[in-house]
């Protein structure tokens, strides 16, 4: 069902991206995929975490419209703050552990961190991440958030 999964997720994207649809580039682009998908099956690349399909659809209709609204949030502050001098700037470092069990769970988090204008994740280690926020609230933020709850929630079966 992965195996399937991949090709066709593979094939889409191409199909997105090629703009062209021919009938021989599509034969081509889907039989990319399928080599693609060959040769991440022998590799051992086509696992829970090297492909994440059961993600895909509490991420598809939960996670990533919230992370989009989050994500426009944040750049409507960082725009009024570099328009504005009034608006403090107190750039902060601040070190907090995540709630995330799994390396898959981590990296969702980390990379949902620097997706967000104003914050981006320095280090990230198993229980330890690093940020980097343009001030002092979006730093305190962080630590036992919203985002940080809806990882953790992502990476449970």
């Amino acid at each position: 069902m992965r195996f399937a999964t991949f090709v066709l997720a593979l094939f889409v994207f191409w199909l997105l991206l090629s703009g062209i649809y021919t009938q021989f580039l599509v034969t081509a682009g889907l039989g990319s995929a399928l080599a693609i998908a060959l040769l991440a099956r022998r590799m051992k690349l086509l696992d829970r975490e090297g492909f994440p399909s059961h993600l895909l659809v509490k991420a598809l209709f939960s996670y990533w419209p919230w992370l989009g609204w989050e994500i426009l949030k944040s750049a409507w502050d960082v725009s009024r703050r570099i328009l504005d001098p009034r608006l403090p700037i107190s750039p902060t470092l601040v070190e907090f552990a995540p709630t995330q069990r799994t390396d898959l769970g981590l990296v969702i988090h980390a990379n949902s961190i620097t997706l967000t204008p104003g914050t981006i994740s320095v280090e990230v280690a198993p229980g330890r991440f690093l940020v980097h926020a343009l001030t002092r609230e979006a730093a305190a933020g962080l630590a036992g958030s919203e985002m940080d709850r809806r990882c953790t929630e992502l990476e449970q079966p």
